[in-house]
């Protein structure tokens, strides 16, 4: 501090000491406190706070007072206040790399001045990569609770810890019962007993918001009684699926359609809350992944599964969007190295990733220098499990049925197996092992699993949420976004016609619309019913050579319906959608003279239109050529195989490439560029 004359001011420190700080001779201490009374008041006070390392917190003061004001902040440094660089303003940002505390000093041109109470910053070495981009300081747990079995009489510690600004305040539950004396972030039981079982909760509040830790079970176990491990659970379970088939620059593909509705049909029966898309752009790819890491965090389960095009380069995968041009080339093609390393940094209790695809190794021509991109190893979390369609620099093939339904066959039977309750890497063991006695792919097909799974975790593991929780809430609302559906509305048109307007998803962006008369009034004879859309959007299901039997599936939901129609691509919509419901009629009194009347109803934005994946002013994916009858069909036993549905179309001498080191762990890394 600037040096004065004469008396000393005895400033509190963090530590409870007093250190002197000189002011003018004379300015008594009494006096000057007085006249602080009328002259400057601190009306805002910085707030204390809890963050990661290195996380760049805003202190701010606000204070008023009569003419200009002057601030100075102060921190410790080697047990001496020393005043911090530029902190001269009434906001201080500031990176902490351990615990610090500051004070600021408030003073006007009239020499008078008055100090902010300290405050501290503690910084709690947690990964600060849960913190949502714009944290506004509402609590955020890093250290959750863990269920426990304990035998009579021995010491039980179940430990929570968060970040906030201001430093949050702990409450203890155990049965849904509040424990009064429990308020700190650990809640120590000498010695257990049958009273102490339960389920055990922490309610992390402060002036922001409130969080929720995951509960925790504790169970009393008797010494004949094995202190088996308590069943993983997850506090929700999140899944993408992508399907791409209509490419405009590569062969169109027929199976993504089928897996990926049969495969969100048995992820619900999990309890999983799943969106899934059709027919995605490179733009719509990417956004649809970043809302779907939002929806995950501490002890959620995330799935992300991909069917279509892709390829292998340098040890990564690489998924082709629809708008994909020729040759391949990473920066028009989505990494899914990059999808995986993200899902990781939500610290998700189990992320699983399914990749229908094939591995061909593909790259830059002979005549450039192999280029391959250096191994950036995450921090080795153990909870991720990959499962691939078929091992490296081979292809993944599709296989229909004398009926015309097409499917990936590693799906075919990942479908067969989902639904048990084991260990997620048992299912993908089953799945390669039907898949090698396949006699469609013997020889052409082997399923690889990767995975750094070190707890028995399964998909059928049950959910168990703290309940009304700020996190859920905010995932619930996230997630509902893209699955509201336009509500049923009953129509009276003018010449008493009732039309009832339903609506069904089939996936997150694909909306079927059914348009049933209910009553034809009495005088309107002979009555029809037409559907249109504004704007107008593609039925990629309808074309030559569709399955009946696939059209069947998704139509199924139409019986007893006069109209429908099936409206997709529902991510490109910039503008709330209109249907124009049309009634064809003959009246009695006028002939046989046909006679139309038409109404529109507003059903906004409805599916995942919600989310916005295509940005305003953008126009989507070019549609692929609706042109089916280049494919080659090999009839085996009622069977057809696709050799190269799935397969890049400029593959190079794969001999220039070096596959990537395999192992059972998946390669947890991503471009250099990351």
């Amino acid at each position: 501090m600037a040096a004065g004359h004469g008396a000393d001011l005895m400033l509190e420190s963090p530590r409870r000491n007093t250190m002197s700080v000189d002011v003018p001779s004379y300015l008594a201490y009494e006096e000057l406190l007085n006249r602080m009374k009328g002259g400057i008041v601190i009306v805002g006070p910085p707030v204390p706070a809890i963050v990661p390392p290195n996380y760049p917190v805003t202190l701010k003061i606000r204070a008023e007072g009569s003419g200009s004001l002057f601030y100075q902040w102060f921190t410790f440094k080697n047990a001496e206040i020393i005043e911090v660089p530029n902190g001269t303003e009434a906001d201080l940002v500031v990176c902490p790399r351990k615990s610090q505390s500051f004070v600021c000093r408030v003073s006007d041109q009239h020499l008078q001045f008055v100090f902010s109470d300290w405050i501290k910053v503690d910084v709690l070495d947690c990964p600060s990569s849960g913190l949502p981009v714009n944290w506004d300081g509402a609590p955020h747990i890093v250290i959750h609770l863990e269920s426990q079995k304990v035998r009579p009489g021995k010491r039980v510690t179940l430990s929570c810890a968060a970040f906030g600004m201001p430093p949050p305040h702990y409450q203890w539950y155990q049965n849904g019962r509040v424990l009064d004396d429990q308020t700190t972030k650990v809640l120590q039981i000498e010695k257990a007993s049958a009273e102490h079982a339960g389920s055990y909760l922490c309610c992390v509040t402060n002036v922001n918001g409130e969080s929720w830790t995951e509960a925790a079970e504790i169970e009393i176990v008797t010494p004949d009684q094995p202190c088996v491990p308590a069943r993983p659970t997850a506090t929700d379970k999140v899944a993408l699926l992508i399907g791409n088939l209509n490419y405009s620059h590569h062969p169109p593909l027929m199976a993504p359609t089928t897996d990926v509705y049969e495969l969100a049909q048995h992820l619900r029966q999990l309890e999983f809350r799943v969106v899934s898309l059709l027919d995605l752009s490179k733009e719509e790819m990417n956004s649809a992944i970043e809302k779907f890491l939002q929806l995950l965090d501490r002890g959620v389960y995330g799935l992300f599964y991909y069917a279509g095009h892709g390829y292998e380069q340098s040890g990564r995968n690489y998924m082709v969007p629809i708008d994909a041009p020729r040759p391949y080339s990473t920066v028009n093609c989505v990494c899914v190295q990059r999808v995986m390393k993200r899902m990781q940094e939500r610290h998700t209790a189990l992320n699983v990733i399914l990749l229908d695809t094939c591995r061909k190794w593909y790259g830059v021509d002979q005549r450039h220098a192999l280029n391959v991109s250096e191994v950036m190893p995450l921090a080795p979390l153990g909870n991720t499990v990959y499962g691939y369609a078929t091992c490296e620099d081979a292809e993944a093939y599709e296989v229909q049925d004398a009926k015309g339904k097409s499917t990936g066959i590693f799906t075919k039977y990942l479908n067969r197996h989902i639904l048990q309750p084991q260990k997620v890497t048992h299912i993908l063991e089953q799945v390669s092992e039907d898949l090698g006695r396949d006699p469609l792919v013997k020889g052409k097909q082997v399923c690889e699993v990767k995975h750094t799974l070190k707890e028995p975790r399964a998909l059928t593991d049950p959910v168990r949420t703290a309940g009304h929780t700020c996190e859920v809430r905010v995932r619930d609302s996230c997630w509902r976004r893209a699955n509201v559906l336009p509500e049923r509305e009953l129509m009276v048109f003018p010449n008493g016609v009732k039309v009832e307007l339903s609506f069904s998803a089939l996936f997150s962006n694909v909306l079927a619309v059914f348009a049933t008369v209910k009553d034809t009034g009495g005088k309107a004879q002979d009555c029809a019913v037409t559907l249109e859309s504004t704007p107008r959007l593609e039925d990629i299901f309808s074309g030559p050579n569709r399955s009946e039997d696939l059209d069947s599936l998704l139509m199924s939901q139409a019986d007893n319906t006069d109209s429908n129609i099936r409206l997709c691509c529902l991510q490109r919509l910039q503008k709330p959608l209109e249907i124009k419901v049309s009634v064809h009629y003959s009246n009695g009194a006028e002939g046989r003279r046909r006679l139309t009347e038409s109404r529109l109803v507003d059903v906004g934005m409805p599916l995942v239109a919600a989310w916005s994946l295509t940005p305003p002013g953008a126009s989507g994916a070019k549609r692929a050529p609706q042109s089916y009858s280049s494919r080659l069909v090999h009839s085996v036993a009622n069977l057809s195989l696709r050799p190269h549905t799935r397969k890049a179309e400029n593959r190079v001498d794969s001999r220039m490439w070096l596959p990537s080191s395999s192992g059972n762990q998946p390669e947890e890394n991503d471009e250099s560029d990351l």
